[in-house]
């Protein structure tokens, strides 16, 4: 169930009208985020920061418009990570 944003949030972003890809994009929501909230440590939420939101639609959309190149490189979102990350030593 995602957490960040919502089914209808990615599908406007991914400009889906209709529900023929729910499933796909629900699942593609619950990965993003899931890689979102390792990568920062944080858990998200509709509260979450606007960049880690963002991250999680970027990656959706990633992994929506390249489903057989496997999982989206964090790269793409890492400027938006960066700053939420916990500093270690």
């Amino acid at each position: 169930m995602p957490l960040s944003i919502t089914l209808a949030e990615a599908k406007g972003f991914l400009r889906v009208a209709d529900a023929t890809e729910d499933a796909l994009v629900g699942l593609l929501i619950d990965a993003a985020e899931a890689r979102v909230a390792a990568a920062v440590g944080l858990a998200l939420t509709p509260a979450s920061p606007a960049p880690l939101r963002l991250a999680v639609l970027v990656l959706v959309a990633h992994a929506y418009e390249h489903r057989d190149d496997g999982e989206p490189p964090l790269g793409l979102v890492e400027t938006w990570l960066a700053p939420y990350r916990e500093a270690r030593l």
